[in-house]
């Protein structure tokens, strides 16, 4: 069975004022997720800390070539970026389930400005020292008995919800 080919269906590409910062973020098939997710909702960088293996091929097929498309770093201190961002007036906003954090569909209005996104590693989420210098802390609202989601499945409706007015 063959794919659908898109190629004749218009999109116009839109750059959003946003950038994703990744904290520890290390599996293949996660990266590869959010190169394609940041590419669908016209993310301007994505940030990545400490080194990652670009250069898999469960990572590559995942991204489907977005990881050469998607604007994209890998830094060593991510404090130091956030800071950066901060000074830029950019509103640091933490995906993680907290006993402060908001509902994120909550706060789209906010992000007409420019907004950094932090996503956390797979098995540790968001480092204490990176969610202290968050401006805002926000949580996908979930019904079922499980506390957590996949990271990638996490930034897909974190994006849709600060992308969609």
């Amino acid at each position: 069975m063959l794919q659908h080919d898109h190629t004749s269906t218009p999109f116009s590409r839109k750059e959003n004022n946003l950038v994703v910062l990744c904290d520890g973020l290390q599996g293949p098939s996660n990266i590869g997720a959010i190169f394609r997710l940041c590419d669908a909702f016209g993310v301007r960088e994505v940030i990545f800390n400490n080194a990652i293996d670009l250069s898999s091929n469960r990572l590559k097929r995942t991204a489907r070539n977005t990881e050469k498309t998607t604007k994209h770093s890998i830094v060593e201190d991510l404090q130091q970026v956030l800071r950066d961002f901060q000074q830029q007036d950019y509103i640091v906003i933490a995906v993680e389930i907290s006993e402060n954090s908001v509902p994120i569909s909550t706060i789209s209005e906010i992000t007409k400005n420019n907004t950094a996104l932090v996503i956390g590693s797979e098995r540790n989420g968001i480092s204490e020292t990176i969610l202290q210098r968050a401006n805002m802390v926000a949580h996908i609202e979930m019904y079922g008995n499980n506390s957590s989601m996949n990271v990638a499945q996490a930034t897909a409706i974190a994006l849709y919800e600060l992308t969609k007015h």
